[in-house]
């Protein structure tokens, strides 16, 4: 991958804002050809400058545009075709991987959606579970379970959030397990959420050997995106899935344990969890 430029900042620059002003996404070979570059040269560079192929980029920046038009009222026929989608088959296939449920849910703040959800305690202190029909789409560690609670409502404002029944309870005590064990990995499925660069750099951690870790650097190098380092420091505070999508591998260059959205002692902790030799 090339060690991108000043220059070659620029070029992307300006093809990222050809691609944001555009319907559809513009020829790999007339954004290559508008930058000065070949189009294979240009696809190296623009990975390297911002994480992603400008096909993945063009899917992101739609799927944000979706989203904001759908918060801001807009009707999903709106949506539709400011979103550059010009057919209804196309955007609510689509709809589903970019929002998590579907276009009128979205709109209405996930007020068709249910969202079931525990809070219980741990070693590490309070622990909120939560789960979409998807799968497990939260969980969240803090000192403070209302704290955690508000979290998990300002996620979801208008979901309907449904407290924890027997069979719910199951899935509960398997992420308690995970928590003190995280070795053992957790076998659940996941309903994971976020951008497109976001989405890369959680898979890029869950490559992360237990008991290991890597530098912001080291993962953006590995996902392709070398000078992206405050990018991926940014989608691991992001992350809504504390232990199941491992941020707490991750640490400064000089081995620091910098920020952590869970709390600096809950990050040690499960470093130290999954490095004892008698830990499943």
């Amino acid at each position: 991958m090339p060690t991108p430029t000043a220059h070659h900042s620029q070029l992307v620059a300006a093809a990222c804002r050809q691609i944001e002003a555009s319907d559809a996404l513009p020829e790999l070979s007339a954004l290559a050809e508008r930058a000065g570059l070949s189009p294979w040269h240009f696809h190296r560079v623009f990975k390297a400058v911002t994480g992603l192929t400008p096909r993945s980029y063009a899917s992101a920046r739609r799927a944000q545009k979706v989203r904001e038009q759908l918060q801001q009222g807009k009707s999903v026929t709106e949506t539709l075709y400011a979103s550059g989608f010009n057919s209804s088959g196309r955007f609510y296939e689509a709809a589903n991987g970019m929002l998590g449920m579907t276009p009128a849910a979205f709109r209405q703040g996930g007020s068709k959606a249910s969202i079931h959800f525990a809070l219980a305690q741990c070693s590490l202190g309070a622990v909120l579970v939560a789960c979409s029909e998807r799968g497990v789409c939260a969980i969240l560690l803090g000192d403070e379970p209302q704290a955690l609670l508000d979290d998990l409502q300002r996620r979801f404002p208008k979901a309907a959030l449904i407290g924890a029944d027997s069979d719910f309870e199951a899935i509960v005590a398997k992420v308690l397990g995970f928590i003190e064990a995280p070795r053992a990995g957790l076998d659940l499925p996941l309903d994971i959420r976020g951008t497109a660069f976001q989405q890369r750099v959680w898979q890029a951690l869950g490559k992360i050997e237990p008991g290991t870790t890597a530098s912001y650097a080291q993962v953006a190098a590995s996902i392709g995106a070398p000078s992206a380092v405050r990018a991926v420091a940014g989608a691991c505070a992001a992350n809504a899935l504390a232990v199941a999508v491992p941020c707490h591998r991750v640490v400064r260059t000089d081995g620091g344990l910098s920020g952590y959205r869970w709390g600096i002692e809950r990050k040690r902790e499960l470093l130290e969890r999954e490095r004892r030799p008698d830990t499943p």
